[in-house]
């Protein structure tokens, strides 16, 4: 019999950690942002977004976001070049859109999200950020997140309302509850991107 104070070895068990985070800045303001990551402890906000910049809020840019997370004791860490949701490569696209089926597929991606379950073993509490404040609508609930629930990894969204929805709750605002339970949910961005993807967020 196993002893349940004993963290597991089996690498295929997920060992039991603070659920991790979603949060899109959408309205927010930089201030409001780093109070609601402050409300639900976490310690370190990972930036998910493929150009980690903002032409029209630049506190949000990479730099000035990292020194504001700073000074209120919160880590900062980029992975959009793995999690990203307009990676550069173009056998990721159809039709113009990011294709979330395809993007999975890919090494890169893989990595990245081998990287995050190494980060989510320390317990500590960590955020996804991009720019979206609807979760529904963003790549980190229809690509990061589905993939996340495959393996069995909690989640949780923080809404543009600042609630917590599980990744449950967010598919069923997507598809309107009419989601095929017979066959795996494929999902694109909303936007169409240039031929040479890669210069925008998501």
């Amino acid at each position: 019999m196993s002893d349940p104070g004993k963290e597991s070895t089996d690498p295929a068990i997920e060992p039991v950690s603070p659920p991790l985070f979603t949060i899109g800045y959408g309205n927010r303001s930089l201030e409001q942002l780093i109070a609601v990551l402050q409300s639900n402890r976490v310690a370190q906000l990972i930036d998910v977004r493929t150009a980690p910049y903002s032409r029209f809020k630049p506190e949000f840019s990479r730099d000035a976001l990292q020194a504001a997370l700073q000074r209120h004791g919160i880590d900062y860490l980029f992975m959009g070049d793995t999690l990203g949701g307009q990676p550069d490569c173009p056998d990721c696209y159809t039709e113009g859109k990011a294709d979330y089926a395809k993007i999975r597929s890919q090494s890169f991606y893989q990595a990245g999200i081998e990287h995050l379950r190494n980060l989510l073993r320390t317990s500590r509490r960590c955020a996804l950020m991009c720019s979206e404040g609807r979760p529904e609508q963003c790549h980190r609930s229809k690509l990061i997140g589905e993939s996340l629930h495959v393996l069995g990894i909690p989640i949780c969204h923080l809404d543009e309302d600042n609630q917590p929805r599980s990744q449950t709750e967010i598919i069923d605002r997507l598809t309107g509850g009419q989601l095929n339970l017979f066959d795996p949910p494929s999902f694109t961005s909303r936007k169409r991107y240039p031929s040479k993807p890669g210069k925008g967020q998501v």
